[in-house]
């Protein structure tokens, strides 16, 4: 990793820490599954108690971004690998919904503080910023990939509490390494240029631009990757009755998906550092339409495929607005915009939840959420046209 990081071992912690992020928070939607015996209510009772574990997620980004930015970009991280495991293992214990809830928001809470606070000290001791953010972007994925599998394989062995506290156990030990490794190496400045020089001063010109490209892809990005990451394990069961027969099953295809797809997130984070972002964005953005509309009505096979083509794609746009705050935003406000970012794009998920439960508990199927997503990804297609062209690179703060 010494290729794309000044910092090698920070660097391996913030990537297991993308990982957990991601797996942490995507527990609960292949664990509900198999918690029908202890709860009463079916799958679209149940996913609603993970609403709140998505506000917390969203809602606290921006005081973890202050706090990153101001306090301690390492101390918040070591609090984020504590924070999330112990909440972990309080929520194994849940009997009554209100129990599960709680434990729920303390999970995403604690795992608020990744994202603006773990991907401003990737960008902060990248060597190549596509790459650095790319890779980090590839455990990320590999959390939601792992989730699916980890928590469908311990719920159908040891039952759905233990998918809470294995991976919590192991999240409170990271922190403790983390705590005596791999949090002591001291930040440093972006080094300038006199093209980057240029070049921030050309950012300035599209300030505004920027700012309205990045809110539009975060909000309309956010529903595609929160509907795809959220509801591709109750799709997949309703959609491969030949293939899955089991949770266990379900997860296992599930998580193959997400595996596959992860790399995507490299490739792109390649171009990204070859290439002008625009016609990237583009490429990605615009692919997504097509793939959408064909995905409303498949099933098994082709719908694995599909399934598959359609995570390569919003995976792969996850270090492209990543890339545009990293080489956009000033360093002392990076953890701050990342803030501003996740919250916007966290804080859709909390009414992607009640949506997919919707849509599912009133149509029976999902015909309509690939719809609606193929809608939101023409909405992102226009808004990547509006970026400046090459050589053109709006200063965010």
């Amino acid at each position: 990793m010494s290729h794309v990081s000044r910092h090698p071992a920070s660097f391996l912690f913030m990537n297991l820490g993308h990982a957990y992020c991601h797996l942490f928070m995507l527990i609960f939607p292949t664990a509900v599954l198999a918690m029908t015996v202890d709860f009463t209510g079916d799958y679209s009772d149940l996913l609603p108690l993970s609403v709140w574990g998505f506000v917390a997620f969203g809602a606290g980004a921006l005081p973890a971004g202050w706090l990153g930015d101001r306090w301690s970009r390492e101390g918040m991280m070591a609090l984020f690998f504590l924070g999330m495991g112990t909440a972990a293992v309080l929520t194994s214990f849940a009997t009554t919904p209100i129990a599960l809830a709680t434990g729920l928001f303390l999970i995403g809470l604690f795992a608020s503080i990744y994202h603006p606070v773990g991907i401003a000290l990737v960008a902060d001791r990248a060597r190549s910023t596509g790459k650095a953010l790319g890779l980090n972007g590839v455990f990320g994925n590999l959390g939601v990939a792992l989730a699916a599998a980890l928590t469908g394989v311990l719920a159908d062995r040891y039952g759905w509490r233990a998918a809470f506290w294995a991976p919590g156990v192991a999240s409170m030990l990271t922190g403790l390494v983390y705590l005596m490794f791999g949090c002591g190496n001291a930040p440093e400045e972006p080094e300038t240029t006199p093209q980057a020089d240029t070049e921030a001063a050309q950012l300035r010109l599209d300030q505004r631009r920027v700012f309205a490209v990045l809110i539009a892809t975060t909000l309309f990005g956010g529903v595609i990757f929160h509907a795809t990451t959220i509801g591709l394990p109750k799709i997949m069961d309703d959609r491969l009755p030949a293939l899955a027969a089991s949770t266990a099953e379900v997860g296992l295809y599930v998580s193959a998906v997400f595996a596959v797809a992860a790399v995507a997130q490299i490739v792109v984070g390649h171009l990204l550092d070859r290439y002008p972002l625009r016609p990237v964005f583009l490429a990605v953005a615009g692919l997504q339409v097509p793939v959408m509309l064909l995905a409303a009505s498949a099933g098994n096979a082709t719908m694995l495929l599909l399934a598959t083509a359609m995570m390569l794609l919003v995976f792969g746009q996850i270090p492209i607005s990543d890339t545009i705050v990293a080489r956009y935003a000033a360093r002392a406000w990076r953890s701050r915009v990342y803030a501003v970012k996740y919250l916007l794009s966290l804080g859709v998920s909390a009414s992607v939840v009640p949506m997919l439960a919707w849509i599912r508990g009133e149509t029976g199927g999902f015909l309509a959420l690939f719809l609606m997503m193929a809608l939101c990804a023409a909405l992102v297609t226009t808004a990547a046209a509006a970026l400046p062209r090459a050589g053109k690179t709006p200063q965010l703060a």
